[in-house]
């Protein structure tokens, strides 16, 4: 029998599978999942599991950011506008949102 706390997350969590790869994506939180005033600017871990990236990434989500006032500086096909997989994937949540690295290279 599945514990109710595993149906039921007390903290957010999400199980990622991006470019073959399985990570977790978590939140410490828990009014993140019951606050939708909560969505605005919050911060998110990343673990990815793999060796060569040890380290747990911090990140903050800022679901009120304006990205069409960068959109002027690169053209559309430029490099620069490529994301990585996680931020794309943060964006099926927070459409639009912004993801800060807070200085770790970010997961491709």
């Amino acid at each position: 029998q599945v514990s109710p706390a595993l149906r039921t997350p007390r903290l957010p969590v999400w199980l990622c599978s991006l470019s073959g790869r399985h990570s977790v994506l978590f939140g410490t939180d828990s009014r993140l999942l019951s606050d939708w005033k909560r969505e605005r600017i919050f911060h998110l871990y990343f673990h990815s599991g793999q060796q060569e990236r040890p380290r747990t990434a911090h990140l903050t989500i800022d679901t009120h950011s304006h990205p069409w006032e960068d959109a002027g500086r690169e053209g559309p096909c430029s490099p620069g506008k490529r994301r990585p997989a996680l931020e794309m994937a943060i964006r099926t949540r927070w459409a639009g949102a912004t993801v800060s690295w807070n200085g770790t290279e970010p997961f491709s």
